[in-house]
């Protein structure tokens, strides 16, 4: 394992108790998981930081090429600029706490003698956070990586992006392409994991399905594999704490597909299409592996729409390697949707126990569209 400083300088140490405390939990399970299926040394990296956002892993060239993405760079400088602007204000961070917090509790004793309700205490701007600056993690974590030769890469990130899921959708591609790019290693291999259900109070309702939405859509991207978690989240903890099973799902798919052990099942169901039967709505899936099961021998998550968009509950029920979802108040179904929630919980599987990735069928604007 390499253990990285904030200088991007590192030491490669042995996994062991002593050096692995510090180390990414899903990286070491991932990596422990390889060791295992394949007898191999090998060599982990981390470079990570929490609570980042997707643009902050990008190169600035890669973010000015595309216009979707100026409005993240005229934030960032915005928010820069008010933070310059109230420094050059003030002679020091003395005369601000002498003009604003001592104002502050000359009011707050002036409401408890009236019998009121205190003021709020004031706001000290700063400066936006480090991991939030376009751009900052791949230039100080990522750029000075590169002449390093890689296998691949794992990625785990995306909640702090879900108020922006919608341009997700171009810009972890972009993410994908830059790093592929510069590393002139051709289309290593790329595999993520889909983020685990969290009751984001914070964003819109919707705003978590449809980030993992734009996850899904990453597939597209040659040689990318995802791990689905909507099965082990903990929906009251961003950081669920079963990094095992992520990391040898993670590990799964670059069994299967980089070290092409065909026998290992990879992917839970990934929605694939729908025909519409007189009531009925049949989906087909991809993965199904040895076939499709349902949690405790029911599904639930599922719900229809007609023409109207409004969508309901649903029946849905596992035919053969299909999924029959119907309810009696769409008597003509237009829409389908599973686990289309910030915190969903999982029913459907593949036999190997792997869960489906929440879908729809539809392409109906969502909460996310349009915020850039």
């Amino acid at each position: 394992m390499c253990i990285r400083d904030s200088n991007c300088s590192g030491l490669w140490l042995p996994c062991e108790p002593s050096s692995v405390s510090g180390f990414s939990a899903v990286g070491y399970f991932f990596g422990r998981e390889l060791d295992k299926q394949l007898n191999l040394p090998i060599g982990l990296i981390d470079a990570s930081w929490g609570a980042s956002l997707a643009e902050a892993w990008i190169k600035h060239d890669a973010l000015t090429e595309n216009p979707e993405f100026k409005p993240i760079l005229d934030r960032y400088n915005q928010a820069l600029q008010k933070y310059n602007n109230f420094k050059d204000l003030l002679d020091s961070w003395l005369l601000y706490e002498e003009i604003q917090i001592k104002k502050w509790y000359r009011s707050v004793e002036a409401a408890k003698n009236e019998n009121l309700e205190p003021p709020p205490s004031p706001s000290i701007p700063s400066a936006p956070p480090r991991q939030h600056l376009p751009s900052g993690l791949y230039n100080g974590m990522i750029s000075p990586l590169i002449p390093f030769a890689i296998r691949g890469t794992i990625w785990y990130q995306g909640e702090s992006n879900a108020e922006r899921a919608y341009q997700y959708r171009n810009l972890f591609p972009t993410l994908i392409h830059n790093w592929r790019k510069d590393w002139k290693q051709g289309d290593f291999p790329f595999y993520y994991v889909q983020i685990a259900p969290f009751r984001l109070s914070f964003y819109e309702p919707k705003s978590a399905a449809e980030l993992r939405e734009a996850q899904l859509l990453a597939l597209s991207v040659p040689n990318t594999g995802m791990a689905v978690t909507i099965d082990i989240g903990n929906p009251d903890d961003i950081h669920p704490r079963n990094k095992q099973e992520v990391g040898r799902r993670l590990a799964s798919w670059a069994l299967a597909k980089t070290y092409k052990m065909d026998s290992i099942v990879c992917s839970g169901p990934l929605y694939k299409s729908m025909n519409i039967e007189n009531n009925n709505s049949r989906l087909f899936f991809d993965h199904v592996g040895s076939g499709l099961m349902a949690k405790h021998g029911r599904l639930t998550q599922f719900t229809i729409a007609g023409k109207d968009r409004k969508f309901v509950e649903a029946k849905a029920v596992i035919d053969s390697n299909t999924v029959l979802v119907s309810s009696e108040l769409v008597s003509k179904p237009v829409a389908v949707r599973y686990a289309w929630s910030n915190s969903p919980e999982a029913s459907l599987f593949n036999k190997e126990g792997l869960p489906a990735s929440p879908f729809r069928t539809d392409n109906w604007a969502g909460v996310t569209e349009g915020k850039k």
